[in-house]
């Protein structure tokens, strides 16, 4: 396979940590509109609704991404840069489809020149969704990690917000590895791509995906993060976003478990925390990773509306960025 075919497989899964949606078996997808809902509470109280027992295991497919003759994938993809309600009537996700929903808190600690909610003192209320790509969720196997996060501008739940929530997406390797844990690795918006054999099982599929997030952005492969710099700004052209973002999880945090859900399971008064990095420049390939503050989180859940109901709005791809 070309060195160019091999980027444009990997870089899907990039895009893939969206919520797009398919025609499915078991999820009624519906095509009444949700309204719009920017109060923290209300989109939480939505994604609680109906927790599971029992983790879920859906497996990917590629006759998910096709229905009655349509181009499924496609629609959705863009749709996914347009839309931005936080909760949906229910979809299937067609690359991420596993997952475990947190609250918390978004805080930074640190001065450092980025605008928005990367300043010093910001703080936001978030939900997160924790999640692995295909149809790995067990240690052992190849596993793609996603962290999409999405951010209220307030600290008062009941809040109705008049900005868009500020939504980021962060994965660890688009190819998968065999970190034992979730809280092994690291997970920006520009991730490595390793060439592994998960990628080439699913070949067809991830080919499908490929083509479709291709021609719905321009640049699929880095997932850019100035809403986040945007968000509470007055004028967005002023804004200063850093190129590259990443998390990664405190020490001190790992649980021995079998499922990556598990492992993030928080019981009683525990929390989950991971700090946050920036970064603008580089030096011989290393970023210039300055941390600036941190993610607690506080409450989790595995539930339908975690899968199959909370929507994450994917920015477009911005070329005129102040760096």
């Amino acid at each position: 396979m070309h060195q160019k075919n091999s980027v444009l497989l990997l870089t899907t899964l990039a895009m893939a940590s969206i919520a797009v949606t398919a025609c499915s078996t078991t999820v009624p997808v519906q095509n009444e509109p949700v309204p719009l809902i920017n109060q923290f509470q209300a989109v939480w109280n939505e994604v609680t609704t109906d927790p599971l027992d029992e983790l879920p295991h859906v497996e990917v497919s590629f006759w998910k991404l096709f229905a009655n003759g349509k181009n499924i994938i496609l629609g959705d993809s863009k749709r996914t840069l347009e839309e931005h309600a936080n909760i949906l009537q229910p979809f299937e996700k067609l690359a991420h489809p596993n997952g475990i929903c947190f609250k918390g808190v978004w805080n930074i600690d640190v001065d450092n020149k980025y605008s928005g909610y990367f300043k010093l003192n910001s703080e936001a209320l978030i939900i997160v969704r924790a999640s692995a790509a295909m149809s790995n969720t067990r240690r052992g196997e190849l596993r793609s990690f996603g962290f999409a996060g999405k951010l209220f501008p307030t600290m008062n739940p009941m809040e109705v917000v008049q900005e868009h929530s500020a939504n980021f997406f962060l994965i660890d390797d688009l190819g998968g590895t065999r970190a034992e844990h979730y809280t092994d690795v690291s997970l920006t918006n520009e991730p490595s791509a390793s060439k592994t054999s998960e990628v080439f099982k699913s070949l067809l599929y991830v080919l499908k995906l490929a083509r479709a997030f291709s021609l719905a952005d321009e640049n699929p492969g880095i997932r850019q993060v100035y809403e986040i710099s945007q968000l509470g700004e007055i004028n967005n052209e002023a804004a200063i976003t850093p190129r590259w973002m990443k998390l990664e999880a405190q020490p001190g945090q790992t649980v021995d478990a079998i499922d990556f859900r598990d492992e993030l399971l928080i019981a009683g008064n525990q929390k989950l925390m991971f700090a946050i990095s920036v970064a603008s420049e580089q030096t011989n390939d290393q970023k210039d990773w300055q941390t600036i503050g941190n993610i607690t989180l506080d409450t989790s859940v595995v539930s339908a509306s975690c899968d199959h109901r909370l929507h994450f709005h994917h920015p477009v791809w911005n070329s005129s960025l102040n760096h």
